[in-house]
């Protein structure tokens, strides 16, 4: 697919549902009793993943695209499926699901796609296997397939090595079978839509500080949930407007939980002119409308306690950097290079083709902005956040860019083309 520049962007726009939430109202619909009804559901790639696997394992799932209707049978209810639970892309349902797959009392293979297959699994086997769960690598790499067996868990605390919401999702909802309490340290605080949502739920988790911990065997009670626009999705059209000149867009209904909205205060320190319009919250998920303007963006160093709020937006953080007058450093974003692409190679050799000056660094990125890009042949490597990155790149670079699997957007963000298509002046 083919992108050039354009003049401005104006116009209002709603962005489609938070990925980490839909997935986690199908997952605890699932393991409640009665039916939980969610509205503004992402229907991308990942989310529908995680209702194939758990209509594989019995549970009625109605998806009518305005809502899902989970008829939950309760945190014992599931039953074994007849063949091996299919992830695709998602390392949210490979990850949660193990937590949850690991107090069955059924055995089950787990696989998703060839990049599921090269993300590392160690993280959450490691844990679940503290717990008492008999949890394998199949083909001993500690990647997908895993392997899980039926077990007795037990409560542990667990210090984790990383801050990731994935790693403590899946021990807390390991911790809904255990046979005592099960608490949660990380290094610094990842996003906490589990615990806010398990609560709303009807499960009993306390937060204090960086640690998080969980009651066993609660009864889970099917609810309403009215999902949030995604910040990591409405990062790209924040970028847009603020490299864009003569832009103006109003982003409506994004969700602005604090452990996500890192992407807003790096963009603020940028110099990016943001303004929150109707912020509400909403069962402890804070949303509001951003009204974004053209910016003149300068270089800053990112890194420390923000980077786990702002993981999934270093792409398109990076793409503001090279547009922005100055030097930029990213560090300790090691992380990236285990995400869906190696994002530091990845967004190094394609603003690279572009023209940009950018310097990979084992944990990061080194880029100088303020020279003119121009247009180049960019290989998303299958990786959503990579493509609309530079669809975003595109749109203040000189001459035609082209995005190779430009498709994969899909994954979080199917209409993302359209969106970006009617804003364009």
């Amino acid at each position: 697919m083919e992108f050039t520049a354009c003049k401005g962007l104006h116009g209002e726009i709603t962005i489609p549902g938070d990925k980490s939430i839909s997935h986690r109202a199908v997952m605890f619909g699932a393991l409640s009793e009665g039916t939980t009804e969610v509205t503004n559901f992402l229907q991308g790639a990942d989310c529908l993943s995680t209702i194939a696997c758990f209509r594989a394992m019995g549970i009625d799932i109605e998806n009518t695209k305005e809502r899902i209707l989970i008829h939950g049978k309760g945190l014992h209810g599931l039953s074994a499926p007849t063949c091996t639970l299919d992830t695709g892309n998602s390392g949210t349902t490979t990850r949660l699901i193990s937590g949850i797959l690991a107090g069955q009392s059924f055995p089950v293979t787990l696989n998703g796609d060839a990049s599921i297959q090269k993300r590392p699994m160690r993280r959450i086997m490691e844990p679940l296997q503290m717990m008492g769960a008999d949890i394998t690598s199949v083909k001993g790499n500690d990647c997908a397939p895993l392997s899980i067996q039926p077990a007795k868990l037990h409560g542990i605390h667990y210090t984790s090595k990383v801050a990731s919401a994935q790693v403590k999702s899946a021990i807390l909802l390991a911790g809904l079978y255990a046979d005592g309490q099960t608490s949660v340290t990380e290094p610094v605080l990842s996003r906490n839509h589990s615990e806010l949502m398990l609560n709303y739920f009807g499960a009993t988790v306390k937060s204090e500080g960086t640690t998080a911990t969980i009651l066993p065997q609660p009864k889970l009670t099917g609810q309403k949930v009215c999902v949030p626009g995604d910040i990591s999705s409405a990062a790209y059209f924040i970028a847009a407007a603020c490299i864009v000149p003569n832009s103006e867009l109003l982003i409506q209904n994004v969700g602005i939980n604090p452990t996500r909205d890192g992407i807003i205060r790096v963009a603020k320190e940028m110099g990016a002119d943001i303004t929150f319009l109707n912020a509400v919250t909403d069962r402890g998920e804070p949303t509001a409308d951003l009204l974004v303007r053209s910016s003149t963006l300068h270089g800053i160093t990112i890194g420390g306690e923000i980077i786990p709020t702002l993981i999934d937006e270093l792409p398109i953080i990076a793409i503001m950097a090279a547009f922005a007058d100055g030097t930029t450093i990213i560090k300790d974003a090691a992380e990236l290079k285990v995400k869906e692409s190696d994002r530091i190679a990845v967004m190094t050799d394609n603003l690279s083709r572009m023209g940009c000056d950018i310097t990979a660094t084992d944990d990061g990125m080194i880029i100088t902005g303020g020279k003119p890009l121009h247009g180049a042949v960019i290989d998303s490597h299958l990786d959503h956040r990579i493509a609309m990155s530079f669809a975003i790149a595109s749109l203040a670079s000189e001459g035609t860019t082209t995005i190779q699997g430009e498709e994969c957007v899909n994954i979080s963000y199917p209409t993302f083309y359209e969106d970006l298509n009617r804003l364009k002046q």
